[in-house]
């Protein structure tokens, strides 16, 4: 029996974005990216290299008006490409979590990719914007990752007076968590983890 390719690609096409994504789950954390907002694409390639995800996100959105739409929607199209490539999950580890911390910040993530969406997220961030981005649309992107996704999850920023690291942390322990949840379990590699049987 192979095992099925964990890849996805996705277009989103609205009157406000047109958002590509690919996803290679097995990858080795190459990327391409290019959202027009530079500090948003340093936080996606840090999903990439710290996921092990082969990542390209090509985004054209109305930055004319604000990131507003760009994040959330890179967001929204992530969520469905990860959905996509687990497909019935089976063999999944389905949970994941890690610590990361940057000089004086420390954030956790915590992931259950349970199919239902659900976020939870304490971060009391100590500047309104790094570079270009908005740091309001940081919980916009997650928002609409877990929406998409069918996924559980919980960021905590514990310390930090530094935004940029608080910001780094939170998406270092993401893809680290999240690299964790899709890993096939070698125990049960063709389970799916729920005693429901589904996911």
């Amino acid at each position: 029996m192979t095992t099925p390719a964990r890849t996805a690609q996705v277009q989103r096409d609205t009157a406000e974005t047109q958002i590509h994504v690919a996803l290679n789950l097995d990858g080795s954390g190459a990327s391409s990216l290019a959202t027009g907002i530079g500090f948003f694409d340093h936080m996606l390639d840090q999903i990439a290299r710290h996921g092990l995800i082969d990542l390209t996100v090509q985004a054209k959105g109305d930055l004319h008006i604000d990131g507003h739409h760009t994040v959330e929607d890179v967001g929204i199209t992530f969520g469905q490409a990860l959905a996509q490539a687990v497909g019935d999950k089976r063999g999944l580890r389905r949970y994941g979590q890690a610590y990361v911390p940057l000089d004086e910040a420390l954030s956790r993530v915590v992931i259950d990719l349970s199919g239902r969406p659900g976020l939870h997220m304490r971060v009391d961030f100590r500047s309104g914007r790094i570079g270009e981005l908005d740091t309001q649309l940081v919980y916009e992107f997650f928002q609409g990752f877990v929406n998409h996704a069918g996924a559980t999850l919980h960021i905590d920023n514990f310390h930090g007076h530094n935004a940029h690291h608080q910001c780094e942390t939170i998406f270092k322990a993401f893809a680290r968590a999240l690299r964790m949840a899709v890993e096939i379990d070698p125990r049960a590699p063709s389970v799916i983890a729920s005693t429901k049987g589904s996911l």
